[in-house]
């Protein structure tokens, strides 16, 4: 195994351990909560099985690791579209489904099952120029984002379309197919600010802060500014998760950054890149395509989602409901990202890059 990849990993397990502490029991108290630590020894709850099934996938084989994302990536598409029917409606959207008193939301784990489908599929395509993987990848993508589009959950749809546009570049697929994913993904995001109105609403407040409500971004900015390099005590002051209704999910970084100052924000930044790094030099030296395409798009997956999450807590991106992978509460989003870390992990495994 890579062990600085998984020092990497955990590193980042232990800076959500400690944001989902200090962010927890005020979200608690301001939703009413009685038990002061409902969020964190929730996130324990999640964080134990998620740490479980990392190791666990960390084993396996790169065949192994196919067969798991076929059975994952399949299994949570069909929930994704029994949830526009028997899920609830949160927010206007039907994404999510109640199992035994748990909410889950089977679009998390549909993303790295489509990394190891979509790998899977080039890589028998280029074996075997008979075999239809470019058109069935598409087949499978047009599905999902057709789900995605109904619940609706514009965030998850471009970044999935940007996941699968890493894959076809690192497949080698012509620039027709890439400039093609490019185009789709613009008239996704144009067929949401057309006729979805929470769209719209986020973009104009990107692009005119002044034509709306922008109080958690702004927030979120003086939190950070206000960190400055080490943090600053707050015991005579309100900080962001006092503020923000979203700050031990969405803003997580916001917190992290008011509290630890700049040291924290830029080694969380770091974390990630070097994950990254570490990764894609692997995929540079694996003789497989399918191992190739799979650990370029589960890094891509983790890359993308950490992007969006900072970056709206920069002001750099338009707000998006999206968690930071191993530090934001969400037990979905934790159970999902340890499958997607434990699948990163077993391709990075040398015996896997021979393969």
């Amino acid at each position: 195994m890579d062990k600085p990849l998984l020092y990497l990993i955990l590193g980042l397990v232990l800076i959500g351990i400690v944001m989902c502490t200090a962010a927890g029991p005020v979200a608690a108290m301001r939703m009413n909560i009685d038990n002061p630590l409902h969020f964190v020894e929730r996130q324990f709850l999640f964080l134990c099985p998620a740490l479980v099934i990392m190791i666990g996938c960390s084993l396996l084989t790169p065949a192994q690791a196919r067969r798991v994302g076929v059975v994952v990536g399949g299994g949570a598409l069909v929930l994704m579209i029994a949830a526009l029917f028997i899920g609830p409606e949160i927010k206007g959207a039907h994404r999510w489904l109640s199992l035994a008193g748990f909410s889950l939301q089977p679009s998390e784990f549909f993303k790295p099952g489509f990394v190891m489908l979509t790998a899977w599929l080039l890589a028998e395509a280029e074996r075997d120029k008979r075999f239809p993987g470019g058109a069935l990848s598409l087949g499978l993508f047009a599905l999902g984002a057709f789900t995605l589009l109904m619940q609706p959950d514009y965030g998850q749809l471009v970044l999935l379309t940007a996941i699968w546009g890493v894959m076809f570049f690192i497949a080698g697929w012509s620039w027709g197919w890439v400039l093609g994913l490019g185009a789709a993904m613009t008239g996704i995001i144009t067929f949401g600010y057309q006729f979805a109105p929470h769209v719209r609403s986020r973009i104009d407040r990107f692009l005119a802060p002044e034509s709306g409500d922008t109080y958690q971004v702004d927030s979120a900015i003086e939190a950070i500014a206000g960190g400055g390099l080490l943090g600053h005590n707050l015991n005579d002051m309100p900080s962001v998760k006092d503020n923000i209704p979203d700050a031990h999910t969405d803003f997580i970084f916001a917190v992290a950054a008011e509290e630890f100052g700049f040291i924290l924000g830029a080694g969380i930044i770091i974390l990630f890149g070097a994950i990254v790094y570490r990764s894609l030099r692997h995929a540079e030296q694996t003789k497989s395509l399918f191992v190739r395409c799979a650990i370029a798009g589960l890094t891509a997956q983790l890359a993308f989602q950490a992007m969006v999450n900072i970056g709206v807590s920069l002001a750099i991106l338009p707000a998006k409901g999206m968690t930071l992978p191993f530090i934001s509460y969400g037990g979905s989003s934790l159970l999902a990202t340890g499958l997607t870390a434990g699948l990163l992990l077993a391709l990075t495994r040398r015996s896997a890059a021979h393969q």
